[in-house]
């Protein structure tokens, strides 16, 4: 599954996104950590190679496609989360090489990952857009990370900061032009939008089957909750958000290019997912509280979708932003 997002003539296996976001789909039904790693280190390997028009990171871009080394990226800071050009991190520039000073926080595999794609403010750039991205190597002298978060949900993909303290590293991991990160940033985040989508969907329809299958063997008054008109009402509005939000991601996917879907289906499916797991733990009643039946599992996971790649409030502006476009 490492190689699913490259071409196939540096050695990937040139899914399409509709694909990838299947691939995403899939795992995220049985566990969502593993989907959110893999869709991060998807994401970076993409992001390089196609940034990489000099090639001068082939081999790192080998490595993550024979998923021999693990990959995370490294933009959100304490100050800069959804305005991401608010970023402190510094890259100065000091002869032939670059010094990385600054902190990233709740970095997707941190301490985990081999190949950390990282952007910084580029002190050698005094025009407005100085955000230059870069490829750390996870043994660079100077890098360090904090201790594993305690999270609501997702607790089998792991996240810290990650700190850089005076990192030397040599031109030639600058990634592209020094001042495309912000470019570059934006151009992985429409895959990975698209993606947490299509783990929202895997999430829903995970609660969906649970719920049903509760619902036939539960009774009460006689009769198994599946026959109450409520259930049915609920189960129904389910199904309906479910099928709503794959068809918003098959759409996205057919328009891969463009913020506006991938906003869409990221916002509405992971909304819907938040409320179809929800509703699966009320039809689960108090054994829906329980860790032992798992659907409490998949709402704390729904949560934490609906605030990663951009939250739903950001997608929103982004959204009419598109529509009131001249």
């Amino acid at each position: 599954l490492t190689s699913i997002s490259n071409s196939e003539s540096i050695g990937g296996s040139s899914f399409s996104t509709l694909d990838i976001a299947n691939s995403i789909f899939q795992l995220a039904r049985v566990q969502m950590g593993p989907a959110i790693y893999l869709s991060v280190h998807l994401m970076v390997s993409k992001i390089i190679e196609q940034a990489d028009i000099e090639k001068k990171h082939s081999s790192i871009i080998s490595e993550l496609i024979a998923g021999n080394k693990l990959g995370a990226f490294c933009l959100t800071e304490a100050s800069a989360g959804s305005d991401a050009k608010a970023i402190k991190t510094t890259l100065t520039k000091n002869g032939s090489k670059y010094i990385l000073n600054g902190e990233k926080i709740y970095i997707t595999s941190a301490g985990h990952a081999d190949i950390y794609l990282v952007f910084a403010k580029d002190s050698s750039i005094s025009e407005k857009n100085n955000i230059t991205a870069c490829i750390v190597d996870k043994n660079t002298t100077g890098l360090s990370f904090g201790i594993e978060e305690e999270k609501m949900g997702c607790e089998s993909s792991p996240i810290a900061s990650v700190i850089f303290n005076h990192c030397e590293i040599d031109s030639s991991s600058i990634l592209g032009k020094p001042g495309d990160g912000y470019t570059i940033a934006l151009s992985g985040l429409i895959g990975g939008r698209i993606n947490i989508a299509a783990a929202a969907c895997g999430v829903s329809s995970s609660a969906v089957e649970k719920a049903v299958l509760f619902s036939k063997e539960r009774k009460q008054f006689g009769s198994a909750i599946s026959e109450f008109q409520m259930i049915q009402s609920m189960l129904a509005n389910m199904a309906m958000k479910l099928s709503a939000s794959i068809n918003l991601v098959r759409d996205a996917c057919a328009n891969d290019s463009s913020r506006y879907h991938a906003a869409i289906a990221k916002c509405f499916a992971t909304d819907s997912a938040m409320e179809i797991t929800t509703d699966a733990v009320q039809i689960f009643g108090g054994a829906g509280y329980l860790k032992e039946y798992t659907v409490e599992q998949l709402m704390r996971d729904a949560k934490m979708l609906q605030i990663v790649e951009g939250t739903n409030q950001i997608q929103r502006i982004l959204i009419a932003k598109e529509m009131l476009k001249d």
